[in-house]
């Protein structure tokens, strides 16, 4: 039940945006559980934006994936700090989901 819960979170979360484990955590109301959202990322269906979900200081983990990862969000336009982070201040999602066109 919680990972389908972060998984529908890790849906909506916008083109050229990231969120931090954390984030998810406190979005579920479970501040304390950014290890288990981390758990499930672990099994984040293909079909998901998994590339952006990061570290609350913009790092980007997931060992050989992580060079995957960095690439999917240079080509979203995801903004880098010169230490090689992603700029939280300036790629954070908030949360807000916006409404698709009809």
């Amino acid at each position: 039940m919680f990972f389908n819960m972060v998984y529908e979170i890790v849906g909506k979360i916008p083109y050229g945006q990231v969120v931090s484990y954390g984030q998810i955590a406190r979005m579920l109301g479970r501040p304390r559980a950014a290890r288990e959202v981390g758990r499930a990322m672990r099994f984040c269906p293909e079909d998901l934006p998994w590339q952006r979900v990061v570290m609350a200081d913009g790092s980007i983990t997931g060992g050989e994936w992580a060079i995957i990862r960095r690439a999917r969000l240079e080509e979203e336009d995801v903004e880098f700090t010169l230490d090689g982070r992603v700029d939280m201040e300036k790629c954070r999602w908030d949360g807000t989901v916006v409404p698709e066109e009809s």
